[in-house]
């Protein structure tokens, strides 16, 4: 009988190790169940600001590219303005110099 008891008592052992390392890898599992839960969370608000970032990003490059339309609209009728000035300034000049060869005394050819 003495041998069935420590059989016994061996089994008891064997169970309680056995439970003993269940308990420590339900622990484990506990821990990275709660890892895995705070990377979601990380995971959403980081997807959440991505998504506002590119949002405003988006705004941004539509209303830079708006800006880079009137920018050029803009230049390109400053430089129709410069040519028409200058043309301007070409008549007047000619206008003037024609006005000027009216107002000097004629010379008598003898």
């Amino acid at each position: 009988m003495l041998g069935l008891g420590m059989q016994a008592q061996a089994i008891f052992d064997g169970i309680e190790e056995l439970c003993s390392k269940r308990d420590e890898l339900n622990r484990q599992i506990q821990q990275e169940e709660e890892e895995k839960g705070r990377l979601q969370h990380d995971i959403r608000v980081l997807t959440e600001k991505l998504s506002r970032v590119n949002e405003s990003l988006a705004r941004r490059l539509s209303v830079r590219a708006d800006f880079d339309h009137t920018i050029g609209e803009t230049e390109g009728a400053f430089k129709k303005i410069l040519e028409s000035c200058q043309t301007l300034l070409s008549v007047l000049k000619k206008e003037a110099g024609n006005l000027g060869k009216g107002t000097e005394p004629r010379r008598k050819d003898h």
